[in-house]
């Protein structure tokens, strides 16, 4: 079933899009508080098709997700009653439970590690809201923990160069299945523990 290979292509049009650092910045907002597309995705993409501007494109990145994590806090800390019927009936609810234990255990750097977790971030972001975390802490944890993740995504295109944006197109759809199968292993073995 070819799923990555469609997607990619679409998302490399997307990349073109004159406004496509705009919808980068609103992908990356909405996936820290409520969207379940991490902005890797189109981050990526974007990547390849401008070298130039890989940095430029983690920045946003990585700010726009910052001021989503701050609007999840918000969810957590001012509307969790009303969330929270929803979040029991999701798929999110064990990760929420999760991250809140994640919270007891580690306190602010559990926020620093969500940044490369495969539990949605948003997920933290509204526990972090819910468990009152420390905000500028957290804001810090937030800044640290996207901006590695998304600037590592920018310096591995930047690093692979023309030669990336060759070989990914062939290999898309091994990719992706091979990260959905370690996502997949990751929440089985942290559902365990």
């Amino acid at each position: 079933m070819k799923l990555f290979g469609p997607l990619y292509d679409k998302v490399m049009l997307w990349s073109a899009h004159p406004r496509a650092e705009r919808i980068l910045a609103a992908l990356s907002f909405a996936e820290s508080s409520f969207f379940p597309i991490p902005p890797d995705v189109m981050l990526a993409p974007m990547c390849l098709a401008r070298l130039d501007r890989a940095w430029r494109l983690a920045a946003i990145t990585t700010i726009a997700s910052l001021l989503g994590g701050i609007f999840g806090y918000g969810i957590g800390y001012f509307l969790f009653d009303m969330v929270e019927p929803w979040l029991r009936t999701s798929h999110y609810w064990s990760a929420y439970e999760t991250g809140r234990a994640w919270f007891d255990e580690w306190g602010v750097w559990a926020v620093f590690l969500a940044g490369f977790s495969p539990i949605p971030y948003k997920i933290f972001t509204i526990a972090a809201g819910v468990a009152t975390l420390n905000l500028p802490g957290f804001i810090l944890a937030s800044f640290v923990g996207r901006g590695a993740r998304f600037f590592m995504v920018a310096g591995f295109i930047k690093l692979g160069g023309p030669r990336m944006a060759e070989l990914l197109p062939k290999y898309v759809e091994r990719i992706g299945w091979a990260v959905v199968a370690l996502v997949v292993v990751l929440g089985v073995w942290l559902a365990q523990h």
